[in-house]
Formats: C-alpha cells, structure tokens, sequence
C-alpha cells in the first residue's frame, strides 16, 4: 500500500492533468501543423513571390522542417527546466511561446512589404514554434505520466500522443474552408 507521501492523484485529479495535456498537445500541433498547410498553399506567393513558383515552396517547405529542427533543443531546454523550476510553470510557457510565435507570423508583413527581412522573420518565429512544441510535448507525456498510477501509466500517457492527429484533423479542417 502506497504511503500518504506517494499517494496517487484522484481519478478526477488525473483525468483533469490528462485532459488538460490532451487539450495543450492538440492546441500545440494544430499551431505547428496550420504552419505546414498555409506553407503548402500560399508562404511561395507571400514570402517567395521573387523565385520560380516550384522553388518558392521548396523554400516555404524548408521554413516548414525548421521547426522540426528545433524541437529536440526545445525538448532539452524545457526538460532540464521542467525539473527544476516545475512543469505545469513550463508547459503554460511552452503554450504562450507557440500562440505568441503563430500569432505573429499572422501580422506578419510579406515579401512585398518589407523584402528580404520577411523570409527572416517568419523562419524565426517557426524556430520558436518549434522549440516552443519540443517542449510541450514531451513535457505534457511526461505530467501526465508522474501522475499516473503504475499499472496505467502507458495507457494515460498515450492520451497526450493524440494531440497530434487531433491537431493535424483541426488544422487541415481550418484551411479546406
């Protein structure tokens, strides 16, 4: 039997903890992935309007996998200071940081309006979502996991990992309308 210590959350504590990373995971990716499919549709016209129409999405693609990039430091920065400073602390940080970074890229001047300086930025601000997702993430499984019992522990951890399908239905939904 489990000390007072080290007792485990209520069924209702930790459906709350699951539902809340659920929630932030899905929000986190469908930032991530709304990037993907605008980067797809219309970042050649508005950030590349200068190159051959192939190589303006290549280009708009590779500010897409810059992101990728980023998540692992985002992972190693938010884990180190999840230990330390408290996850909940780092995943509202990780929240804001995203929402920040996709809300800017929506003000975001265009090629024609400021230039070369335009490409810059909006490769910045998908840096920061990516580090911002890298933290989230792993941080979210990992919430979830410290509260879970030992005998369910995968099956709540699992809960976090749909955000991600989750994110890409509601982004891709945003944009077929």
């Amino acid at each position: 039997m489990a000390s007072a210590a080290s007792a485990p959350p209520t069924p209702g504590n930790l459906k709350r903890i699951v539902a809340a990373s659920l929630i932030g995971t899905t929000i986190e990716w469908y930032d991530f992935f709304l990037y993907g499919s605008a980067a797809a549709l219309v970042f050649n016209q508005l950030f590349f309007p200068d190159s051959d129409p192939l190589v303006g999405t290549l280009l708009s693609f590779l500010t897409y996998a810059v992101g990728f990039a980023a998540r692992p430091l985002g992972a190693l920065v938010f884990g180190h200071y999840g230990d330390r400073l408290g996850r909940k602390k780092l995943l509202v940080l990780s929240l804001l940081l995203m929402g920040g970074a996709t809300f800017a890229i929506g003000l975001l001047p265009t090629h024609a309006t400021i230039g070369t300086a335009a490409p810059v930025l909006l490769t910045v601000l998908r840096l920061v979502q990516g580090f911002a997702l890298g933290g989230e993430w792993g941080g979210a499984v990992l919430l979830v996991s410290e509260h879970g019992d030992a005998r369910r522990r995968g099956f709540w951890a699992s809960w976090p990992q749909t955000g991600a399908p989750a994110g890409q239905l509601l982004a891709t939904g945003v944009l077929s309308c």
